[in-house]
């Protein structure tokens, strides 16, 4: 009975957090169009939440490939991106976090003279690469495939060995009782440690980050200079930042 199946999907969905249509479907044996009608049903009454191409338990952030997140939100990240290169200067020394908001500075500093980048992201270096203007300067570590990043212990150690001008940090969520929360463990030190070397420091965060605890706190709000984002966080979320003395700049289309 479909109403059986409903239930069998909701407590799979529950259990696993998130999950794929093609998990579902091959899980049920039914066909997509099923699933999408059983997935709308449970949406209105249960705290689950559509995402790129399956479903989560709503509050829980999954981590997911560096293309599935580079496409959600594309122009609000790039207009963000644009807004924290202006920050950049001339014969700095930035730290370039691995992200998908992040990665798209590079089409807007590209211009600078002598600019010198530290990345653990694939994506940051091989869009760099062009421009001579740009020295690039990578970590050491694991690769994770899902985010196009060098991770772990040995990138955190050699970041550590320089002293950078301006941090330029992605999250996965910002909040009150989590402050600047990450999903990678294995990316938390890195970010950490470059809040720690860098003489000042921005979080690149577009409005659906806001109010969201992922798996790991890698910062409180003490640490951030300014969040710039597409959007005015909510009231109390503000106050919070207000209070921490971390700045807001908003980011548009201008």
């Amino acid at each position: 009975m479909r109403s059986k199946r409903i239930d069998d999907i909701k407590e799979y969905i529950y259990q696993n957090k998130t999950v794929t249509l093609d998990q579902l479907c091959e899980e049920f044996q039914v066909s997509k169009n099923t699933i999408r009608r059983d997935i709308d049903e449970l949406v209105e009454t249960e705290k689950i939440k559509k995402i790129y191409g399956g479903v989560t338990v709503d509050g829980f952030k999954p981590m997911v490939s560096f293309d599935e997140r580079n496409i959600s939100n594309l122009h609000q990240k790039q207009v963000i991106a644009k807004k924290a290169a202006e920050l950049a200067n001339d014969n700095e020394i930035i730290f370039i976090d691995s992200g998908t908001t992040t990665v798209h500075m590079i089409e807007y500093i590209k211009d600078l003279k002598n600019l010198t980048i530290l990345t653990n992201n694939i994506e940051v270096i091989m869009r760099s690469i062009p421009y001579p203007n740009i020295n690039i300067i990578s970590l050491s570590g694991t690769l994770n495939r899902k985010t196009l990043s060098f991770t772990g212990s040995s990138a955190a150690n050699v970041l550590s060995q320089y002293n950078i001008s301006k941090s330029f940090v992605a999250a996965t969520g910002i909040s009150i009782m989590g402050g600047c929360t990450n999903s990678s463990p294995a990316e938390t030190e890195i970010k950490r440690t470059a809040l720690m070397k860098s003489q000042k420091n921005y979080l690149l965060v577009d409005h659906t980050k806001f109010d969201v605890i992922s798996l790991m706190t890698f910062s409180n709000f003490d640490n951030i200079d300014s969040i710039i984002t597409d959007s005015m966080p909510p009231a109390s979320l503000k106050e919070t930042l207000s209070k921490s003395n971390c700045g807001i700049i908003l980011a548009d289309d201008k």
